[in-house]
């Protein structure tokens, strides 16, 4: 189909003039770059444009062809690795979103998506059923379809959409398909994302660790204003506020769950924190890249034979022999492992505060205030000190406070606990060879004329402060049995901090839209076999907490998702892993087991 047939065949660009969001889908991985260069020409373009491509993981050897040679240089700046999941792309400052959904069974990736779209694009080959049913979950009011279809095809794609709530176009052909979603009949359960109801686009975000400071951050982006609160007199005095912290996806034998959001995470993060970089903006980010000692022979054959198995790039992660990665660290390993080329170290605080600077416009700063209560008034959210004085009000809230978020929130069954961690700086020459950071049953992180970080103890609900000899000599002896050359001896300790990490049962984040567990205990018998998307929702609640050891790699995906649901934009990630990491999955998992009574 030509430019300018499908331009015509979605009215475009009308169709988005004057929108906030428009968000075109497309199957063929064909449309981007004459939809963008459209966008720019258009002097009434909509504020954001969105393109979900689907395409198979070949897609990926290559960016799109475009006439532009400036569009050309900016896809290939940012092209992510071959590697399979969805990758989200940034242009423009942001107004320019390509969403890539990487997989080799496309179809069965389309469905997992979740998303509003005003326009789509398909290779209709493949089952025409499936497909258009799955269109109808996603289509917006008035949404528009076009597919250049085979004489074959034809006449089984005219039927599924039909059948699916589209009404096929009069300037339909032999070849090419054109519909409009105009359903006279319920064909969906649930509606797809709409923005939140918020007449102004102001947020309070509670908490200016790393998940807060990058929710900010995020919303500061699509032009929000946001009262950022925290009890510390600056930002990332807690666990963010570590010396630094690393940085990687993480390889298991099968693809689970935690495998793909983690990879999801760790290059959205890159991307942002490239963008920061770019920014002029110095996040002391180590560039050697990151090793990981295998727990054992064992497990260092399994992970080899597994990143052969899903063909894993090179400059995601290699298999590393005893010998390999000895010369890779500068030093004697205990056993061989992986590495990870764009893994590595970086200061959390450098990160928070390069967010903060970056959108310091949108964002005002209420430090050393302590948030004891919050309250709805059926349009506003109001935060509240031990005087019981307001704090700010706005129509949304982000508990982005750790600990303390599940107690503000009053989420059901105490889900969060605390976990202590001592880490230890060595002085320097206890570690001085060492040439990259390096984690297994511990982690050695080189901080130059400073010494060497490592840690990290994980003491389950211990609330002491103080630092202790033993978790100094723990430290030690983790990391001496990774790296030999380590005297197991705490006589070079340079210095200690104590941290709190947040964590859940699952060892999972909880990021997303929280519940109404009071209407869902209410109607506790009607949602005992209750997926996510059945369970009612605290309007304009949000939480990015429990992120675990894991902040680093969670918290900007986590930030982009949240700000994707308020937005009412296609989410960065398969619904599945949202589900994942969805705060209310304890609650459901209580209502299906017959836990929850009604109210």
């Amino acid at each position: 189909m030509t430019e300018s047939l499908l331009l015509a065949s979605h009215d475009l660009p009308a169709r988005w003039r004057h929108r906030r969001v428009f968000t075109f889908v497309d199957t063929t991985f064909s449309v981007f770059p004459s939809l963008w260069q459209r966008w720019r020409a258009d002097e009434q373009r909509c504020d954001r444009l969105h393109v979900v491509a689907v395409a198979p993981l070949a897609a990926l050897d290559d960016p799109p062809c475009a006439d532009d040679p400036t569009l050309i240089a900016e896809l290939a700046r940012v092209w992510p690795m071959r590697v399979p999941g969805v990758h989200r792309l940034e242009f423009d400052d942001g107004r320019v979103v390509l969403t890539l959904a990487i997989g080799d069974d496309t179809q069965a990736l389309l469905s997992k998506l979740w998303l509003r779209a005003d326009a789509f694009h398909v290779d209709a080959t493949g089952d025409a059923r499936t497909l258009c049913k799955t269109l109808a979950r996603f289509a917006g009011d008035g949404a528009t379809f076009s597919a250049c279809a085979a004489d074959a095809l034809h006449a089984p794609l005219r039927r599924a959409l039909e059948a699916s709530g589209f009404a096929c176009s009069s300037a339909s052909t032999d070849t090419q398909l054109i519909a409009r979603f105009a359903p006279r009949w319920r064909v969906r359960r649930h509606e797809p994302p709409l923005p939140c109801d918020a007449n102004l686009r102001e947020a309070i975000v509670i908490g200016a660790g790393l998940a807060g400071c990058a929710v900010s951050s995020r919303l500061a982006a699509r032009g929000w204003r946001v009262t950022l609160i925290d009890r510390h007199a600056l930002p990332a005095r807690d666990a963010s506020g570590n010396p630094a912290g690393v940085f990687h996806p993480i390889v298991w034998r099968d693809d689970s769950v935690a495998a793909r959001l983690t990879r999801a995470g760790f290059l959205y993060a890159l991307r942002r924190w490239q963008s920061l970089e770019d920014a002029r903006h110095d996040l002391l980010r180590s560039g050697a890249g990151l090793l990981q000692i295998a727990d054992s022979a064992d497990d260092a054959d399994a992970l080899a034979a597994a990143i052969a198995r899903f063909a894993y790039p090179s400059d995601y992660v290699q298999p590393m022999t005893r010998d390999d990665a000895a010369r890779l660290a500068g030093m004697e390993v205990a056993r061989g492992g992986w590495f990870f080329p764009r893994g590595g170290a970086i200061s959390p605080a450098a990160v928070c505060a390069a967010q903060l600077a970056d959108a310091s416009a949108h964002i005002t700063p209420r430090m050393q205030t302590d948030v004891t209560r919050i309250a709805h008034d059926g349009k506003l959210w109001r935060a509240f000190d031990a005087s019981a004085d307001e704090i700010a009000r706005a129509p949304v809230m982000v508990l982005a406070n750790a600990h303390d978020a599940a107690r503000l929130a009053g989420l059901y069954g105490a889900p969060t606990r605390s976990v202590r961690g001592q880490l230890t700086v060595l002085d320097p020459g206890a570690l001085d060879a060492l040439r990259m950071p390096v984690i297994g049953e511990g982690y050695a992180v080189p901080l130059g004329a400073q010494g060497t970080l490592i840690g990290a103890t994980y003491d389950i609900d211990d609330p002491d402060r103080e630092i202790r000899d033993a978790g100094h000599q723990e430290n030690i002896e983790r990391v001496a049995g990774m790296l030999p050359g380590l005297a197991p001896t705490p006589n070079r300790v340079r210095a200690g901090r104590v941290a709190f990490r947040c964590v859940t049962s699952d060892r999972m984040p909880m990021i997303g839209q929280l519940a109404d567990e009071i209407a869902a205990r209410r109607d506790a018998h009607r949602l005992s076999g209750a997926w996510p998307l059945d369970l009612p929702r605290m309007p304009g609640l949000y939480g990015a907490f429990a992120f675990g050891s894991r902040g680093l790699v969670w918290a900007t995906l986590a930030a982009e998702l949240i700000a994707a649901q308020i937005e009412g934009e296609p989410w960065p990630i398969e619904r599945e892993l949202a589900e994942a990491i969805d705060p209310a999955r304890f609650l459901l998992r209580a209502l299906r087991h017959g836990e929850i009574a009604p109210a």
